[in-house]
């Protein structure tokens, strides 16, 4: 059975870092892909970044891009999101996602398995 378990959501002010984890289990993960999500309260659920788990190919939304970075240890089976910068606007609960193809996408209905969400505050 496939888990993804996020942390590292917290409270911070503008202008400040956060690092997200996403540690994932029960699945052999070298021909996956990797992506993050958000959503706000009373907003769609929307795309921040991906990655395949070999490392080749990343892709960011373009509210985080040069501010958001993506990353994975294969080593340690994780996942993280290293976000800097942090806007107000950025404030949502953060999404871990699993999809068993390659493809980097931004379409939620590609992901086949996701996390349970860790909630990142960023005051002004």
């Amino acid at each position: 059975q496939v888990q993804l378990v996020e942390s590292g959501g917290g409270s911070v002010q503008a202008g400040g870092s956060l690092r997200l984890s996403c540690v994932l289990s029960g699945a052999s993960f070298t021909t996956y892909a990797m992506g993050w999500f958000r959503q706000a309260p009373g907003k769609e659920r929307e795309f921040v970044a991906a990655v395949r788990w070999s490392g080749a190919g990343i892709y960011y939304a373009d509210p985080v891009k040069g501010r958001f970075t993506i990353s994975r240890d294969t080593a340690k089976n994780a996942v993280y999101l290293q976000m800097s910068s942090l806007k107000p606007e950025d404030t949502a609960v953060y999404y871990c996602a699993a999809q068993k193809t390659i493809e980097l996408t931004r379409n939620s209905g590609r992901y086949d398995y996701w996390g349970q969400g860790t909630q990142v505050t960023v005051s002004s």
